[in-house]
């Protein structure tokens, strides 16, 4: 991972929101928040929180009385979240998941969606997880398996590998599909203390309205576009424009609709 793999800023929070969050993460999102609702947690913590897309659907399915607190390393991602959420009282607060501002067994649940391929150092992030966590608490997050399990996000890629061959954009392959590796998922969580590991490959459907909406959301409203930008500012509504050819090519003129996978982690204190 590259520093800029992390920044979600500028426009990106907006055009992640209004086209990433339903293209890719909502399904997974309402599996994520109906696991966590079957334990009946009282606290929960969630880290990486993006623009709320579990925030609030754990809103929607926990008991009225159980507190939410969201973070996000990116402010600007949480004052996104801020203003779309509406309804029950959620506490945001901007937190490194890596060091978490809070003290030793404060949660019941430490929920994180897609948010893990970002750490630097995964056990240590995973053992701040638990060093919040109660007794018997439980840690669930969710990753993106290899980008060839996931259509868009692969065609995207190859699309601005021609695009740009001397110096290809690989923020899609590096980071959000690059830690899909079940043996090290289960090595690092026991690394860093945890018990009782479950992974679960969960397939879903991405679809969109049109091949472009698919390529602008992930060349303008993902850290991709910092990439492609970094290559040549002046280009990045051509790269956009290629992605979405390369879309249209593989999945027709009209809406699109292609296969995404995802690993669901659990692990017990």
């Amino acid at each position: 991972m590259v520093a800029t793999d992390k920044l979600f800023a500028g426009s990106i929070p907006e055009i992640y929101d209004r086209f990433m969050v339903p293209l890719i993460f909502e399904p997974y999102a309402l599996d994520l928040a109906t696991r966590i609702a079957a334990v009946a947690p009282r606290e929960v913590l969630e880290t990486a929180a993006g623009t709320g897309v579990l925030t609030r659907a754990l809103a929607s399915r926990l008991a009225p009385s159980t507190r939410i607190v969201a973070t996000d390393l990116n402010q600007a991602m949480l004052d996104q979240a801020a203003q779309r959420h509406q309804g029950r009282a959620v506490e945001w607060r901007q937190a490194d998941a890596l060091a978490l501002p809070f003290a030793d067994a404060s949660f019941d649940v430490v929920a994180c969606q897609f948010g893990a391929m970002f750490f630097p150092d995964k056990v240590h992030g995973y053992r701040e997880a638990r060093r919040v966590l109660r007794p018997a608490g439980r840690f669930l997050f969710n990753v993106w398996d290899r980008i060839e399990e996931n259509e868009f996000a692969d065609v995207v890629t190859q699309a601005l590998a021609a695009l740009f061959p001397a110096d290809p954009p690989r923020f899609m392959a590096r980071t959000p599909h690059g830690h899909h590796d079940v043996g090290r998922i289960r090595q690092d969580l026991a690394a860093a203390g945890f018990a009782d590991i479950v992974v679960d490959a969960v397939e879903a459907r991405s679809r969109a309205p049109s091949a472009r909406q698919a390529a602008v959301a992930y060349c303008q409203g993902t850290p991709l576009r910092t990439e492609i930008e970094a290559r040549d500012a002046a280009r990045l509504e051509e790269a956009t424009e290629r992605a979405a050819a390369a879309l249209a090519k593989r999945f027709g003129d009209g809406a699109v609709d292609g296969g995404i996978r995802a690993l669901v982690v659990s692990a017990v204190v």
